[in-house]
């Protein structure tokens, strides 16, 4: 598919530098690290949160999982995974299934885990199966000044993870 035609334009205008890298299709994080030979730690996970204020994009290393007790009480709001009816229906441009790894091109409300804030390197979903962006951590951040952060994220317990959840891979 390549870059979803939204992120691809958010980048070029920000004037940023980033790059594109394909790999084999993959359904969840971890596959998606292991088959673009990106460090685990690097890649941003988005995962799409709902609750009656509409939709916030939280972002996190793809080795953790979101709190979502711990974000819902530093924003106030009552957060819960949104329906991959309701992320096909706000990313248009993506492939079914598949998030981008900024909120901001689609007016989504964007937070970040605060140990994404130190990493030489960001790589991101594409909005696509098949694509990951590569960017400088501080340029990341750059294009995420804007957004809400805070540590909200934790190491996944392997005795209770689903093997292929969205807020887990």
């Amino acid at each position: 598919m390549g870059i979803a035609k939204r992120l691809e334009e958010f980048l070029d205008a920000s004037g940023l530098p980033y790059e594109i890298r394909t790999h084999p299709r993959s359904v969840y994080s971890a596959q998606t690290a292991r088959r673009s030979h990106v460090p685990l730690d690097q890649l941003a996970k988005p995962v799409l949160l709902a609750d009656e204020y509409g939709y916030v994009l939280a972002l996190v290393p793809a080795t953790k999982r979101i709190d979502l007790d711990r974000l819902g009480a530093q924003l106030h709001r009552q957060l819960e995974l949104a329906s991959e009816t309701e992320i096909d229906g706000l990313f248009r441009d993506c492939e079914p299934g598949a998030l981008p790894g900024l909120g901001q091109p689609y007016e989504i409300p964007t937070v970040y885990d605060d140990a994404l804030r130190d990493l030489r390197e960001v790589y991101f979903e594409a909005g696509g199966h098949g694509e990951v962006v590569r960017m400088r951590g501080a340029d990341y951040l750059e294009l995420l000044s804007n957004a809400l952060h805070g540590a909200f994220s934790q190491c996944p317990d392997s005795s209770s993870r689903p093997e292929h959840a969205s807020a887990y891979s």
